[in-house]
């Protein structure tokens, strides 16, 4: 587990749990917030599992069809530090109510799109509630658990992100294929619904979880060292996407093996970020920078070998999931890295995060999208993924190289 990568978020958290009776409910409480992770997770990853399908439903090509994913990014970005702060002084179980409630209408208005801007505009919505649900969740993760374990409880909880990528995607991916894409977001919508009602009955009705002040959050978003951090996460993470969001159309046109083949490979891609997540967040406990140089460094080997070589059907499925492997080691060091850059706003570090993450969305759809749209056949989306991790990492070293203390230290 992840304990240290949250370790700072959620030790911000000094009220806690002393109800035996909400104490034994813990486990259920953490499954409610996994759940909404789930939820959020598979409504993000299967948008790319089902590009091909939406985009000729709305009649539009595969470049165009990627405005909806870099969309959905956006209101992650823009959702994470507005919300965060917008909210700072609400009730945590309110919040995450609110967030879910708009986290369903969002699917829903996905699933009744007819053109591509209305489609852009309900990914939009879908979006915004991220960030700020999973900072409102370290802080009711470690209120349960009490002291010393919330690191490991919101690790459980964020688990709910990467299961989503090995089953959530898929089958969301395996329901369009087969009853149409529209019933992917009707679905989604409606697990959301259940994962409402499990916050409901299983996040306790507490004053403890009022937020608080918003001044302290705010004094961690002048700091350059901070904004320079987010840089490295959302270009040197944009690989991921370039290859997550055109998987379907490397699995059909590229090594031309049927559809039904598109789930495995992207499982395949969710079981390697779940390993480099476990991997990457060893590293992260120990070595302030090494999960990056690892992480980046290894991926640009691999997305160089599955650019070059992924028309073959064993390179490209070894590939997928090695490049969800090598990314996501990274992924750790860079939540640690950033909530010990302002340690008196963990919440909103947390958000950034994810907002970091999501830029790296956007980039990387519309980069691979460019790149095909272009004319440079369909694995350049891979080349272009290898461009933007290579100028990640050279950010990253020259940030080492002109303040080696700050960059390395704990």
């Amino acid at each position: 587990m992840l304990n240290k990568a949250f370790d700072a978020q959620c030790s911000a958290v000094k009220v806690h749990c002393t109800d035996a009776a909400q104490q034994r409910k813990a486990g259920l409480t953490l499954f409610a917030l996994a759940l909404g992770s789930f939820c959020i997770g598979t409504s993000e990853f299967a948008s790319m599992g089902i590009l091909q399908l939406f985009a000729a439903s709305l009649g539009i090509d595969l470049p165009a069809a990627t405005n909806a994913i870099t969309a959905y990014a956006f209101g992650v970005v823009i959702g994470a530090p507005l919300v965060t702060l917008a909210a700072a002084r609400l009730n945590r179980r309110t919040l995450l109510l609110l967030l879910m409630t708009l986290f369903v209408c969002g699917n829903i208005l996905s699933a009744l799109a007819t053109d591509l801007r209305m489609f852009a505009v309900a990914r939009f919505i879908s979006g915004v509630p991220q960030g700020a649900y999973f900072g409102a969740g370290a802080v009711v993760a470690s209120y349960i658990v009490g002291p010393g374990h919330g690191g490991k409880a919101f690790a459980l909880v964020m688990s709910g992100l990467t299961i989503a990528t090995i089953v959530g995607s898929p089958l969301a991916t395996f329901l369009g294929q087969n009853l149409g894409w529209r019933n992917t977001y009707f679905a989604v919508a409606s697990l959301g619904v259940l994962s409402t009602l499990t916050l409901w009955f299983w996040v306790p009705k507490t004053s403890s979880l009022d937020g608080g002040s918003v001044a302290r959050e705010l004094a961690s978003l002048g700091r350059s060292s901070v904004w320079l951090m987010m840089m490295v996460a959302a270009l040197g993470v944009a690989s991921i996407f370039a290859v997550y969001t055109f998987i379907g159309v490397f699995v059909t046109d590229v090594v031309d093996i049927g559809a039904e083949w598109i789930p495995v490979a992207l499982a395949l891609f969710g079981i390697g970020m779940t390993v480099g997540n476990l991997v990457g967040g060893r590293i992260a406990d120990v070595h302030p920078a090494r999960g990056i140089v690892v992480g980046f460094g290894s991926a640009i080997i691999v997305l160089a070998i599955l650019a070059s070589f992924g028309s073959n059907i064993p390179t490209l499925f070894v590939g997928l999931f090695c490049v969800g492997a090598t990314m996501m080691t990274a992924i750790p060091t860079i939540q640690v890295r950033l909530t010990r850059l302002a340690p008196e706003a963990p919440t909103l570090m947390g958000a950034m995060n994810l907002a970091a993450l999501n830029v790296a969305n956007a980039i990387g759809a519309w980069a691979g999208g460019l790149a095909i749209g272009n004319g440079f056949g369909l694995l350049s989306a891979v080349w272009a993924g290898f461009c933007l991790t290579l100028l990640g990492l050279a950010v990253f070293a020259l940030i080492v190289r002109g303040s080696p203390q700050t960059a390395l230290a704990h």
